[in-house]
């Protein structure tokens, strides 16, 4: 038993993450942001069916295909109930449910915090996590509706997966983020070799100390951090100063470090 992913960049920066479960020969797609992208995608594949569409959250660019991909290919639609305020949805799930493609058993788990009900798909055997904008490399989402103690709960969450997980995140934001680290953060380079353009997974095996919103430290630290708060002390004080001058730089936080390649 095994499942197949395949990863395609749809819309400006989004990614697309197509399954395949090789015993029953099931397809889904992990969010719908872009649907002739999708469809191009599953054509290049061979791929002609796409039986399921896992929502995370209710983002148009993540739901804005759901319809049109459903009357193409008269798929399912599941996610969580805050996608019914702009897309259709067949099943609502929760975290503690589990979904079943074909025979990979995939897990719904909490990820509030980006919005208030977003979710994420763990498929424990195969050691993948679908993320979506709780997570990036070297970057964390942002807090459109949930709250800061939501987000905390969600980032250990994705801590505590065992360390081979691969985590798939939604957008690249890689290089940017990367920008901004090394220029404000630290005085040698956080990675030491040039990085790949393309970031959209790391596995969690990353030591501590190049993940370091990852430990378990206090949540009042990492969001003084995060958002710059006035507890800060002046030397974070200046930083978020400067973060303030970064087009893009509110939607994207330093949270994780990948593996270099």
């Amino acid at each position: 038993m095994s499942l197949i992913i395949d990863t395609f960049p749809a819309l400006q920066d989004n990614y697309g993450f197509l399954l395949k479960d090789e015993t029953s020969g099931q397809v889904a797609i992990i969010d719908a942001p872009e649907p002739r992208a999708i469809t191009e995608r599953l054509n290049t594949l061979g791929w002609d069916q796409l039986d399921h569409i896992l929502n995370t959250h209710w983002h148009p660019d993540h739901t804005g295909g759901n319809a049109l991909l459903k009357k193409r290919f008269g798929a399912t639609i599941h996610g969580p109930q805050e996608v019914t305020r702009i897309a259709p949805l067949d099943e609502v799930l929760k975290p503690g449910d589990v979904f079943m493609l074909g025979e990979t058993r995939l897990e719904v788990i909490d990820l509030g915090g980006h919005t208030l009900g977003h979710i994420g798909y763990v498929d424990r055997t195969g050691g993948n996590s679908f993320i979506a904008d709780t997570l990036f490399p070297l970057g964390c989402g942002r807090l459109f509706e949930g709250t800061q103690e939501q987000m905390w709960a969600s980032l250990q969450r994705i801590a505590d997966l065992p360390e081979e997980t691969i985590l798939y995140s939604a957008h690249e934001y890689t290089m940017s983020n990367l920008k901004f680290a090394e220029k404000f953060l630290e005085k040698t380079p956080l990675w030491p070799h040039a990085p790949p353009r393309s970031v959209p997974c790391v596995t969690a095996a990353n030591r501590p100390s190049r993940r370091p919103w990852l430990r378990k430290r206090r949540p009042i630290r990492f969001w003084s951090i995060r958002y710059g708060k006035r507890i800060l002390p002046r030397r974070l004080r200046n930083l978020a100063s400067c973060a303030r001058q970064k087009t893009g730089f509110s939607v994207r936080r330093l949270c994780s470090w990948p593996t270099p390649h």
